[in-house]
């Protein structure tokens, strides 16, 4: 009988444990603390770099099982909306913030420390009918002043037909990247529209032989991305140049250089107050292999040294 009792309260106790356990993680798995390599969280990146950032976090979540960040990819302006309004604490941007959004996070007790990653370039593609692939950056700021509006503007031999010039999208960092290099205010001539990402810019100049699209080289830098591959069969990308360097296109030597008149820089920005999961990202990125990475995608690394070789053209 006390053995049949004692068994009773044996077989209670343990009811017991597993019930509250199960109550405490239905699922049956510890809940896992954030910390700089695991842990769940969202960021918001900015759509030009969806390429690079994929690569990223599949190869940092492959090293850290227990690492799961899950990726918005945004226009510029969604990307800062979402760092401002608390929806993400890491952000990926081709600017810093302004010193009013800053000062509005000090406020609020929020520190925001920002990473440089990369250096990246805006590219102008042309559909490959077309045979006017070489632009002087003075021509292409009159075209988005509305003073050029044809391509026989800039080739005699060209036809008599409108530039149409596309971008990503109206609330871009590439639009915001031309009015500020330009210093351009009001509405950009009725030939400028946008779509809705660099990969619809890209599919728009490949169907239509008057078109002009600017991309983020991200987009047709990474030879070993097949989406790269396919892009570049179908467009072709435009030679820059200006009074003080030749004509050349957005590769890594002339990025690094800084011969390529369409720079930018690529920053990772985080609002964490501890030694989270963002700031553990952020630091992959800008290590050694995240670096490499950085590199292989055609972009530029801005934490390592690039060698650089020399070609002279005939």
């Amino acid at each position: 009988m006390k053995r049949f009792s004692l068994n009773v309260i044996v077989l209670a106790l343990v009811t017991m444990a597993v019930f509250t356990y199960s109550c405490r993680n239905p699922m049956g798995q510890q809940p896992i603390k954030e910390a700089p390599t695991q842990g769940n969280i969202r960021i918001s990146v900015d759509e030009s770099f969806q390429l690079l950032f994929d690569t990223q976090l599949y190869t940092f979540q492959s090293l850290y099982e227990n690492a799961r960040i899950t990726p918005a990819y945004k226009p510029e302006a969604d990307v800062i909306s979402d760092f401002m309004n608390d929806s993400v604490r890491t952000v990926v941007l081709t600017r810093d913030l302004t010193q009013q959004e800053k000062n509005y996070l000090l406020a609020r007790n929020f520190i925001p420390r920002t990473t440089k990653v990369a250096h990246d370039a805006l590219a102008l593609i042309v559909n490959p009918m077309n045979k006017d692939t070489i632009l002087l950056e003075s021509q292409f700021a009159d075209i988005l002043k509305g003073k050029i509006t044809t391509w026989k503007q800039l080739n005699s031999a060209s036809p008599d037909k409108s530039i149409n010039v596309v971008f990503d999208n109206n609330k871009s960092g590439n639009v915001r990247y031309f009015r500020d290099k330009f210093s351009l205010s009001g509405n950009f001539p009725a030939n400028c529209f946008a779509v809705n990402s660099n990969q619809e810019v890209m599919n728009y100049v490949k169907n239509n032989p008057s078109a002009l699209g600017i991309v983020s080289v991200n987009w047709i830098s990474d030879e070993h991305d097949s989406i790269t591959v396919g892009f570049l069969k179908s467009v072709k990308v435009v030679e820059i140049g200006n009074a003080n360097t030749a004509y050349c296109k957005p590769y890594q030597g002339y990025i690094a250089e800084g011969s390529y008149p369409f720079c930018r820089d690529v920053y990772m920005i985080t609002r964490e107050t501890f030694s989270g999961l963002g700031k553990g990202f952020i630091a992959f990125v800008a290590g050694d292999q995240g670096q490499r990475i950085v590199r292989r995608s055609g972009l530029v690394p801005a934490t390592m040294p690039l060698r650089l070789i020399e070609v002279h053209r005939d």
